[in-house]
């Protein structure tokens, strides 16, 4: 036991293979007067206990929402002054909520005539918990003979796996000095010129393996190449040193130029994976979005469907055919065909008409200008469409590419059907 007071104790334990993490388990009390002593001292077992660098994860019955929607009653619609000083206290400690499955709220007032339900008891963890644990996570149990939810703590819920990796374009490989090249062959290998989109997302679909093998032959395992430019270059600087001819001088520089290069492509995968664009390029922060992936990938992957009998599935395959059946249900249901409506009844629904040129700015079509103009504005580290290729890749390759996106053919008055043929591969074109 590190520390005990009276709202919280907070231990030590060893999880094997040199692993050691620190649990704080809290009971925090009913009046918020009181809960707020629980706040300062959880504060201060951080900064005594140096636990901003290991990992720590804090549990238990809070007495405290942290937000209003974790709450049943819907005229409870926003915050207090309990809520903002939890909330608060959370980002002070840079901890935050694990990835937990079953109910949102943990607490009811057994009351069916003014019945309550809140999320007051919850498991927090830091960021050094999700580089140690990244699998863990939280289950949330039927409270049985109490009002409270107890909560089961999964050091190592493996993710469910099945099939082959899907492509993804990373921005980072327009930096390479022979990106442009290889795109350029694999384009005019993959056809003759797209006259329709269809063609041109066939010419799409063919360029991804010229793409995915300059990627694994230059960039594969980013951070590990990292580390070995980063230690070819320490010995030949000390080798300079040592020796100052302009050989060594040559090859440090040699090395230096290759080191910064892949510093600069680690940080944009990371910078990509994280989703995050309020930071500069150039600024180096890997570590940053090597933490806020790792945080991103914990918390949003899938690892089991509970199915509306109260089944939990974890089969991937399974998961796989639930989640196909699911969508097609969604957005192709099976209906019978109805008799379309007249234009007069859309007319009658509204008296209002807005001006004949409104109406033909409407259905005016793009110049090419505009186009190129909105795709350059487009986000670069914008989550890809369904065909895995960013904005990036058609600003890189615009030279020829825009030749073949935007002939007049494109824009002809068959646009519509051409659109719905190939929807699932223009995505970031469009």
């Amino acid at each position: 036991m590190l520390h005990q007071s009276r709202q919280s104790i907070t231990c030590e334990l060893d999880a094997g293979n040199s692993n050691c993490l620190t649990i704080t388990a809290c009971y925090a009390a009913n009046l918020n007067t009181e809960r707020s002593d629980l706040w300062v001292d959880l504060i201060n077992v951080q900064q005594q206990l140096s636990l901003d660098s290991s990992p720590w994860v804090v549990g238990g019955d809070f007495n405290q929402i942290s937000h209003f929607s974790e709450h049943s009653l819907p005229s409870v619609n926003c915050y207090d002054s309990p809520m903002s000083e939890f909330r608060d206290t959370l980002s002070h400690l840079g901890i935050f909520d694990l990835r937990f499955t079953r109910p949102l709220h943990t607490w009811s007032n057994k009351c069916p005539s003014s019945r309550i339900a809140k999320k007051l008891d919850r498991i927090l963890v830091n960021q050094p918990w999700v580089s140690s644990f990244p699998h863990s996570q939280a289950t949330f149990l039927p409270p049985d003979i109490s009002d409270h939810a107890p909560a089961i703590l999964n050091l190592a819920v493996n993710l469910p796996t099945s099939g082959t990796k899907p492509f993804k374009f990373f921005n980072y490989l327009t930096k390479h000095p022979l990106f442009y090249q290889t795109v350029l062959q694999a384009w005019h290998q993959s056809g003759s010129i797209a006259w329709d989109l269809s063609h041109l997302c066939v010419k799409l679909k063919k360029i991804k393996s010229d793409i995915k093998k300059l990627n694994r032959e230059n960039f594969s395992d980013i951070q590990e190449r990292v580390r070995v430019a980063n230690r070819l270059l320490n010995d030949a600087q000390v080798l300079a040193l040592t020796h100052p001819t302009q050989e060594n001088f040559l090859k440090e520089k040699e090395l230096h130029d290759k080191w910064e290069f892949l510093r600069t492509i680690e940080e944009s995968y990371f910078r990509q994976r994280s989703r995050i664009n309020w930071l500069r390029e150039g600024d180096h922060n890997t570590t940053f979005f090597h933490r806020l992936m790792q945080v991103r990938n914990s918390y949003n992957s899938i690892r089991s469907f509970t199915l509306s009998t109260g089944e939990v599935v974890t089969d991937p395959v399974v998961m796989g055919v639930i989640a196909i059946s699911h969508f097609q249900q969604l957005l192709a249901p099976q209906t019978t065909l109805t008799s379309p409506c007249s234009l007069a009844w859309f007319q009658a629904l509204s008296p209002f008409r807005c001006p004949e040129s409104n109406a033909q700015a409407m259905i005016l079509l793009p110049s090419d200008e505009e186009i190129e103009r909105m795709l350059f504005k487009l986000n670069a580290n914008k989550t890809s469409g369904p065909d895995s290729l960013t904005s990036e890749l058609l600003k890189a390759a615009w030279n020829f590419l825009g030749a073949e996106a935007l002939p007049w053919e494109y824009r002809s008055k068959d646009i519509w059907i051409q659109l719905k043929q190939v929807s699932e591969h223009t995505g970031s074109l469009l």
